[in-house]
């Protein structure tokens, strides 16, 4: 078996070490020849270096290092000189413009091109013409042009200069559109339309493009006819058929859509997932999304809202590091994708979700403990205890754990919205590893929570209370609304009992009501 690329962003590396490599050439071939400036967001973690460093030996002339791949004889193996800005190695920690202006230094020391350094923007137009005048058309690669401005996202006042900074910089590639063969960038937002890349409008944005959906990212065909090996071995380790194996494989780590039609793997959970032979959430313990979580948190967000969330395509590019997107920003984050387009209003409608259950239970456990303020550690022991007393049928334990659970919630955190309270239950829920179906739809109003597990259903309705009402009032209310609204209609042919829950909320304080059925 080939080895498996962990950490190999370099594609020259990665084919000298006789590693796998999941032949992405011949969309790589298209896009070559259907262009030439392009910008692609893709999450992190999902290939992007890769990608820009494939580029980097296919316009290098570096035609042996693809035989065997489709791209081998398809194009005309031309060198470039070629400009590669990777932004993960840029120092830009005192100033952002030095550090550019460093990577301009250098380029002009490999290139031997004696070009005077005075001007940031100059400099950068004169190194262009100088590569171009001695060696003919030039490639611009830049990996990551982003990561100046989010990494700095919590501070406006240095986000923003280097939003200027980048601005001017890119800026000089239009006017220097003579001299250039090819120019690609990547990253994984996309501050970029009305600021970054005002000037560079000649630009495509392939981010949503059906031709190009499956550029990163590992689809089920490739998956099973390039990680075969991997996967009977896998088979075998845990002592599960390849069948049920391929099935938890795709729950875990299957998902991601940029057209709502081609579903793809995360190539750092697959090859993690292979390396180390047991599930985890690997793609997410890269990086945890503190600035996402104080984003929610500051605006309030209810978390329910995450599921079936429907966005215009300009909520994509409309955001700004003044007023940031909620959404716009998972989307980009990889933390939500696209699963179904509406095609009948006037414009597009994407309609977003948790990609795979890795994404969905990891962001829930971090989300949970910045809402409440309980360790990650103890958030994941109480979802299973939890769902061992629904099991049981034990509510009392159940709400006591629950109670346990909120009373770490600092004072100043309790908000007095059913939302907040419902956005809570909701990510207890989902951790417990049951399916719940929220908001649903029903001719009569619509259900707070759908909780069904193997032989019972649980129809669940919250309220909240200001300081004073009385839980069994609100409990009661809770009830009343179930059975006044039929909302255990739709559940008429189902075999299993459906027990009404109402659940109050007053301040600190929790209470329930439970109605339990026979099944009929």
């Amino acid at each position: 078996m080939k080895k498996l690329p962990i950490g190999i962003q370099n594609f020259s590396k990665l084919i000298q070490d006789d590693c796998l490599y999941v032949d992405k050439t011949r969309h790589i071939a298209e896009l070559i020849q259907s262009g030439d400036y392009f910008f692609l967001s893709r999450p992190r973690r999902f290939g992007k270096s890769l990608l820009v460093s494939t580029l980097f030996e296919i316009f290098s002339g570096n035609q042996h290092l693809f035989q065997g791949f489709y791209i081998y004889d398809k194009i005309e193996w031309q060198p470039h000189p070629i400009i590669h800005i990777d932004f993960s190695v840029i120092d830009y920690s005192t100033e952002l413009q030095e550090g550019l202006i460093e990577l301009l230094d250098g380029i002009n020391t490999d290139y031997q091109l004696d070009v005077d350094r005075r001007g940031f923007k100059a400099y950068f137009k004169k190194i262009i013409r100088a590569l171009y005048d001695k060696y003919g058309k030039v490639v611009v690669l830049i990996d990551e042009y982003d990561k100046p401005i989010v990494d700095y996202v919590d501070d406006l006042k240095r986000a923003t200069k280097n939003r200027t900074i980048l601005r001017d910089f890119f800026g000089v590639l239009k006017y220097s559109d003579a001299c250039l063969r090819f120019v690609f960038l990547t990253g994984v937002s996309k501050f970029s339309r009305v600021s970054i890349f005002s000037d560079l409008n000649n630009l495509r944005d392939i981010t949503l493009s059906k031709q190009f959906a499956t550029l990163l990212g590992y689809t089920q065909k490739e998956l099973e006819n390039y990680f075969d090996k991997y996967i009977q071995n896998l088979s075998f380790e845990l002592g599960i058929k390849k069948a049920e194996l391929l099935s938890q494989i795709k729950t875990w780590y299957n998902g991601y859509s940029w057209n709502a039609k081609d579903s793809l793997y995360n190539p750092f959970s697959v090859l993690n997932l292979f390396a180390e032979q047991r599930f985890s959430n690997y793609w997410f313990a890269t990086g945890t999304p503190t600035f996402l979580t104080k984003l929610i948190k500051k605006n309030q967000q209810d978390v329910t809202t995450f599921e079936n969330k429907k966005l215009s395509e300009i909520g994509f590019d409309s955001y700004n590091i003044e007023n940031l997107n909620v959404f716009g920003l998972l989307f980009h984050t990889g933390y939500l994708t696209i699963t179904h387009i509406d095609k009948t209003a006037r414009t597009l409608q994407y309609i977003l979700n948790y990609p795979n259950f890795e994404v969905k239970e990891a962001f829930i456990t971090y989300l949970f403990e910045s809402f409440t303020k309980n360790g990650v550690e103890e958030i994941q022991p109480a979802a299973e205890d939890l769902r061992t007393y629904l099991l049981e049928e034990n509510l009392e334990g159940f709400m006591n754990l629950i109670r346990v659970l909120f009373a770490k919630i600092p004072y100043p955190l309790h908000i007095e919205q059913e939302a907040y309270y419902h956005s809570l239950f909701y990510m207890i829920l989902v951790l417990m590893g049951v399916e719940i179906d929220l908001e649903v739809l029903t001719d009569k109003g619509r259900i707070d929570g759908v909780l069904a597990l193997t032989d019972k259903i649980y129809l669940i309705e919250f309220k909240y209370g200001k300081a004073g009402t009385k839980m069994k009032t609100l409990t009661n209310q809770a009830i009343q609304q179930i059975q006044e609204k039929n909302y255990g209609e739709r559940f008429l042919n189902d075999t299993r009992p459906c027990h009404f829950l109402g659940v109050g909320f007053v301040e600190k304080e929790i209470g329930y009501r439970l109605i339990k059925h026979i099944a009929s």
